[in-house]
């Protein structure tokens, strides 16, 4: 039966998508009692994009006109089953210091503390050589043992000479402090690529997750 594939596919192919709440911190987060997977990147990276693009939803993740602004963290639910979170990006020079500190600190506390957080996807610009602040932040993660997976955006910007030398740029760069790469998609919201790879990678999460 070759059919197997695509209603496979189909079963983990995202139906519903709704905007739960946005929240300034940890306490202020939905009830814990189901899975989720955040998403986070620099400014400009495409999150907002991959998100809608995922979803088929073209406009639940909106874009921020002034990015760096936000600081709160959006709460989605996928399915009536598990959630997606949209994390405000790292790394912005427009925020004032104290308001980069406070949102850090927030970031910190949700991340050491949502006991239903199944993996964050790390969003890195493939267009681009390796970012300090991409690094930065997967060690910080390292550090604080929270489990992530590494997804390469707009990889139809470029060739594939030119995709396949940042991204190695970039694995080379993890692999100097890790023993290991984690888990990697590369995507293009454009062309929907990688969307069922990272649908798969949540389904099966989902499928032996328990309740905290």
């Amino acid at each position: 039966m070759h059919h197997n594939g695509s209603i496979f596919i189909n079963l983990m192919e995202i139906k519903k998508s709704v905007f739960v709440t946005s929240s300034g911190k940890l306490s202020e987060c939905p009830k814990p009692d189901k899975p989720e997977y955040a998403f986070i990147g620099r400014s400009n990276v495409g999150k907002s994009s991959l998100i809608n693009m995922l979803c088929n939803h073209k406009e639940l993740a909106r874009t921020s006109s002034n990015p760096g602004k936000t600081i709160s963290i959006n709460h989605f639910l996928i399915n009536d089953k598990w959630y997606i979170v949209d994390l405000p990006g790292y790394g912005y020079a427009k925020r004032s210091k104290d308001l980069r500190t406070k949102w850090e600190e927030e970031l910190e506390k949700y991340l050491r503390g949502r006991e239903n957080l199944q993996c964050v996807f790390v969003l890195v610009d493939s267009r681009i050589e390796p970012q300090t602040s991409d690094l930065e932040f997967i060690n910080f993660l390292g550090k604080l043992e929270v489990p992530f997976s590494i997804v390469f955006t707009k990889t139809d910007k470029l060739n594939q000479s030119g995709r396949s030398k940042n991204t190695k740029l970039f694995t080379d760069k993890v692999l100097e402090y890790w023993d290991e790469l984690p888990t990697i998609f590369h995507t293009s919201a454009t062309e929907k690529k990688g969307k069922d790879k990272m649908l798969k990678f949540v389904n099966e999460i989902n499928k032996i997750f328990v309740k905290p």
